[in-house]
């Protein structure tokens, strides 16, 4: 098959981030099952959701990893012109949700298989593909892991396919995201200064961390190489209280922050922590049950920061055609195989700008462009070291 009529197939699995992925899992197996190559599931503890990884070519040190999701975002509210769920052609774009993010390019690894199977592969090349990317990362420590863990031989680095338009990129923020939660007392609104107003509370928690945005960007911790250049600390979403004429017993916000690498998610984290200390401490003297509790979303994704000399980049210049290297201010796995100990580079087929909306398309040419990249990376690992 071709990697239109993979990526036809693969788009019509609606899977959601957070949902069960067993249904495309499962066709990517009998698929690979039919082209004669081995794979492993890593399921996770329901057993309802499943990674799966495979090796092509010999058990020998110096492959390449190659990585993508098989969830989507949702389409619910989106004015969408053609059924999100198949794909739909026009002129040089192919329409579907995850045509670009980021089905194209599970489509352009699985249409290589047969030209790997019969390639004269002196190091091998892996597929590592993930679930519940678009909810967090939540599976890319659990599959960088099982690659580390599954094999005697050690891969040299892993392309993770996000949408680039082809371009390599060396670095990613990090995110983290949680719903703080603020309960105080209630009463009548006019006895405020006998009371703890939850909401009351929660802006002073939103200042602060707006606040230490702007603190870090004064403390030049800045990185140019991405848009924007900081750290940004963001809250999106706020309820609490019942009536103006009430004191708000309980408020929550939603938050998140995307660092740069520079900046230690855990010491941003942790100096909130010891504000909400503060804040607990002074307004228990008014009331004693005052608390400030986080739910983290997900666990904290890191950022990416590949060296410009790292052989991982050197050899993506040469397979993609294109030696300009960048940064993507959006989360992706890459960080996540890096800290597994192997080297990455995001790279993948279509632009971002069109990922998560309505209409999302990937351009044939992008496609063509990602199926050269594997071709020339199959010769790479051909070639006498």
């Amino acid at each position: 098959m071709t990697t239109t009529e993979i990526l036809s197939h693969l788009v019509a699995f609606p899977v959601l981030g957070g949902e069960s992925n067993l249904s495309i899992i499962r066709w990517i197996a009998d698929y690979l099952r039919d082209q004669g190559v081995e794979y492993t599931l890593v399921p996770d503890e329901t057993g309802e959701k499943a990674c799966l990884h495979c090796r092509i070519g010999p058990a020998t040190d110096g492959g390449i990893i190659l990585s993508g999701h098989t969830d989507v975002v949702p389409t619910v509210g989106q004015p969408w012109d053609t059924d999100p769920f198949e794909l739909t052609p026009r002129g040089d774009k192919l329409y579907a949700r995850g045509s670009c993010d980021m089905k194209g390019f599970l489509a352009s690894c699985l249409a290589a298989v047969p030209r790997l199977r019969v390639a004269e592969l002196r190091r091998p090349v892996y597929f590592a593909f993930s679930f519940d990317e678009e909810v967090g990362c939540r599976a890319g420590d659990l599959l960088a892991g099982a690659i580390r863990d599954h094999y005697t031989e050690r891969p040299a680095g892993a392309i993770i396919g996000e949408p680039t338009m082809m371009q390599p990129m060396v670095g990613q923020k990090g995110i983290m995201v949680y719903t703080t939660v603020v309960r105080g007392s209630q009463g009548h609104s006019s006895r405020i200064r006998d009371e703890v107003d939850a909401v009351h509370e929660a802006a002073h928690l939103i200042l602060w961390l707006e606040d230490k945005m702007h603190r870090l960007i004064e403390a030049g911790r800045t990185d140019d190489r991405f848009s924007p250049n900081h750290t940004s600390i963001h809250v999106g979403k706020i309820a609490g209280g019942s009536a103006f004429n009430i004191i708000a017993n309980e408020c929550r916000f939603e938050w998140d922050y995307r660092n740069i690498p520079l900046d230690d998610a855990a010491k941003i984290f942790a100096d909130f922590e010891a504000f909400c200390c503060q804040r607990e401490e002074l307004r228990r003297t008014v009331y004693p049950e005052f608390s400030i509790t986080h739910l983290p979303f997900h666990p904290p994704v890191p950022p990416l920061d590949t060296a410009e000399d790292a052989p991982i980049v050197d050899l993506v210049k040469r397979i993609s055609g294109n030696s300009r290297t960048g940064t993507v201010a959006y989360a992706a796995e890459a960080g996540q195989f890096s800290n597994a100990g192997f080297p990455s580079v995001i790279c993948g087929p279509g632009d971002i700008a069109q990922a998560h909306r309505a209409n999302e398309f990937v351009a044939r040419e992008q496609l063509d462009r990602c199926d050269a990249m594997i071709a020339a990376l199959a010769e790479e690992l051909s070639a006498t070291e």
